[in-house]
């Protein structure tokens, strides 16, 4: 599996990654699934946007407990997506286009089903009874008993996946293998899956009870401990990320790190950059976005997202009035940005499926792309796995013909962000609503509040919407003048 074209040099530092989740972005064989040959034959819509790279959640072969990061063989492609071949084929064809290629590993945790499960049983972690009182990300005990052994494992997630102990060097040099492998495939980078799970106290101690309430969106149970032990562990961390920082070399590493923003320092020791979980929770008011901006400028190393598989669409969660105002916002800010799929038509989230495909209620997130007004989006010719949404009111061919679409906003917003320099400067917040900062010689402004507001002095570089002055959910970027 050779690539025939030379990698691509991105800047990272204003990068604009596309995420793909696979199942839901094209459909080249008619099963109703997206698949790897679906995804290159779909390269010339997003070379036309104007992307650096793209980030394809988990392709490889896994029982989907959950949505494909329950990794059953880290090196391979599941066959309902695709061959290696099919990757080959992606890699050197996005390459072509100077689009980079980046995959999702999970050091975490594995599937059940891996081999590694049975034949390697020391690199999990084991104990004869439940040794604590940690709680899963989705709920219940992190203990499940094994019915072939009478022992019990630990897992960060469902029982389906169960977590590797990095303590063991063993694991280290397996994973390691694993970034070296794709690396030799030519992949130009990973997002690296939580990250903050890897920092478990070796001594397995409790968590102690919670003083305050959690920083993102948890389950009940698991919000009443304080996750002092069973995450975020520094001591473990840092071997671990310096470990796949050495397989990998010098390719970009963005981390999945569930964790407040003023503590990501030990993450970016041997990350590129890791995610601002903030801005997917804010309300969408300029004090409270531009306190995320202003954290996040303090710490660097940041890279951003409005939407991705996990948590849903931005146009849901701020309303469809302001999604120019979001692209403006994301495409505008440094470091490394990453668009969902979709988010460049506007499309929200769906219904999911009936009943649930996904326990935790993400299938509302994952519906298919839309290419055209057909009755299935231009997606697949068969009957999807998820139903499409709005086809005929957003889609990628309509809104491509649009100078005036939210597609079309998207891609010269993207042009205009390779003029952006320096670091993010917040400007005093007056009148209320308004969010302004400074990238440079450039003033980036948002109304996110109910007045219309006035278009600051200087050549206007781009709107979100045509007029004299900026009404709720519009926004302008500015070139200061002199």
């Amino acid at each position: 599996m050779n690539n025939r074209c030379q990698a691509p040099v991105i800047q990272w530092g204003s990068a604009v990654v596309y995420q793909i989740y696979p199942r839901s972005f094209q459909d080249s064989d008619g099963d109703g699934v997206g698949d790897i040959r679906g995804i290159t034959s779909r390269l010339d819509e997003l070379a036309a946007l104007g992307v650096d790279a793209l980030w394809l959640s988990p392709m490889y072969p896994s029982p989907l407990a959950d949505g494909g990061y329950d990794v059953a063989d880290f090196t391979g492609v599941d066959p309902r997506l695709g061959s290696l071949d099919d990757m080959a084929e992606l890699i050197a064809a996005a390459h072509g286009r100077g689009i980079a290629l980046l995959l999702d590993l999970v050091p975490n945790h594995t599937s059940i089903e891996h081999p590694w499960f049975r034949e390697h049983p020391a690199w999990y972690i084991w104990a004869d009874a439940p040794q604590n009182n940690w709680r899963a990300a989705f709920g219940g005990s992190v203990w499940t008993r094994d019915g072939s052994t009478g022992r019990w494992y630990l897992h960060s997630f469902y029982p389906e996946q169960p977590d590797l102990d990095w303590r063991n060097p063993d694991v280290v040099a397996a994973m390691q293998d694993v970034v070296r492998t794709w690396r030799g495939r030519a992949v130009d980078g990973f997002r690296l899956d939580a990250l903050d799970c890897l920092g478990k106290h070796p001594d397995l101690l409790d968590d102690p009870p919670a003083t305050t309430p959690p920083p993102f969106p948890e389950p009940p149970e698991a919000a009443a401990l304080e996750r002092r032990h069973s995450r975020n562990w520094i001591p473990a961390v840092r071997p671990a990320l310096a470990a796949l920082r050495e397989a990998a070399g010098d390719a970009f590493l963005v981390g999945e790190v569930y964790r407040p923003t003023p503590e990501l320092g030990p993450y970016l020791e041997s990350l590129t950059c890791a995610f601002v979980f903030e801005l997917l929770f804010s309300d969408w008011r300029a004090d409270a976005v531009g306190g995320v901006l202003e954290r996040a400028a303090a710490v660097g190393g940041t890279a951003w997202m409005l939407s991705n598989h996990d948590f849903g669409r931005v146009g849901s969660r701020v309303g469809e009035a302001n999604l120019r105002a979001a692209a403006m916002l994301l495409h505008t800010l440094p470091g490394p940005v990453f668009l969902y799929q979709g988010d460049e038509i506007g499309l929200l989230d769906g219904p999911g499926a009936d009943p649930p495909l996904d326990r935790y209620n993400r299938d509302r997130a994952r519906h298919p792309m839309q290419w055209d007004a057909g009755p299935q989006g231009g997606f697949t010719t068969a009957t999807p796995w998820l139903p499409a949404v709005d086809p005929a009111r957003r889609n990628v061919g309509d809104q491509r013909a649009d100078p005036g679409s939210l597609w079309s906003l998207h891609r010269d917003l993207i042009g205009l962000r390779r003029r952006l320099r320096g670091p993010l400067e917040l400007v005093a917040a007056e009148p209320e609503g308004r969010l302004a900062y400074r990238r440079g010689d450039v003033v980036v402004t948002l109304n996110l509040g109910a007045d219309t507001l006035p278009v600051p002095d200087g050549e206007v570089l781009l709107r979100t919407h045509p007029g004299a002055r900026l009404g709720p959910g519009e926004g302008a970027i500015v070139s200061l003048p002199g």
